[in-house]
């Protein structure tokens, strides 16, 4: 079991942020990450066809022998988790919200809690849910950035564009005094520059580190020795897709692309 790799989904190339994170956290882990590719975004969804992808995507990572799966995607997170928690009970299964809900909390000193993400997520509600959950007295304060997803997907990481979408998405939150900012998408996180350049001294909460010591935390077994491999499949191997893969995880990166049918 210990070579077993853990798995891991996102919509898009997003979730390598949490990929990057559990490999400087686990090194000697195998990883495979699927990247959603030709359906991204989820964020704009309706929540039974993020479950139907989560679910998709989860047999997908199954038919790998994965020993976890990390749901890196904070909508499917929010919609899907107890859901594949049930339909795969045979596996660990773990979301982002959560880890990012308790970094907020323990980051804050005001109380006053912003949280961006996309439709979806904010819809659904699942970070007020979970910082409220851990401390009641904190106001939080949830704004939607459908825009975001496609900005990044497409390369814009630090464009003018992106600059000025981000003022007019955080303005109505740094207007009600936040102190701490989570990052609920793993896709914000590849924006990180142009969003702390808008927020100042707002701290910017980023789960996939959370997430990875979540991960060594509950992982059934670990690879005791040797540098684990890495694998990237998506569902639509494109050259945006690669350019910005390679930019996070270095050039050294190998990108499959596989049918979301597989079993």
């Amino acid at each position: 079991m210990p070579d077993r790799p853990i798995g891991v989904f996102d919509s898009g190339v997003g979730g390598l942020t949490v990929l990057k994170a559990l490999r400087e956290k686990l090194p000697s882990e195998n990883l495979i990450y699927f990247g959603d590719t030709a359906r991204v975004p989820y964020g704009t969804k309706s929540p039974k066809t993020i479950i139907r992808y989560s679910i998709e995507n989860t047999k997908l990572l199954r038919s790998f022998d994965v020993k976890m799966v990390v749901v890196a995607c904070n909508t499917s997170s929010s919609y899907a988790l107890e859901i594949l928690k049930s339909e795969f009970s045979n596996v660990p299964i773990i979301g982002v919200v959560n880890p990012g809900a308790k970094l907020a909390v323990s980051s804050t000193k005001s109380g006053k809690i912003g949280v961006i993400g996309t439709e979806a997520t904010v819809r659904s509600g699942a970070y007020r849910k979970a910082i409220v959950s851990i401390n009641p007295f904190s106001d939080v304060f949830e704004k939607a950035c459908p825009l975001f997803v496609p900005l990044i997907e497409e390369g814009w990481l630090e464009d003018p564009v992106t600059l000025e979408v981000a003022r007019r998405y955080l303005l109505p939150l740094l207007e009600r005094g936040i102190d701490t900012l989570v990052l609920g998408c793993t896709h914000y996180p590849l924006i990180k520059k142009v969003l702390a350049e808008v927020c100042g001294d707002v701290a910017l909460i980023d789960s996939a580190e959370a997430v990875a010591n979540e991960v060594a935390r509950i992982l059934p077994s670990r690879r005791k020795s040797g540098r684990g491999e890495v694998r990237i499949l998506v569902s639509d191997k494109t050259e945006r897709f690669e350019r910005i893969a390679k930019m996070i995880m270095g050039s050294r990166i190998s990108i499959e692309e596989v049918s979301i049918d597989k079993e």
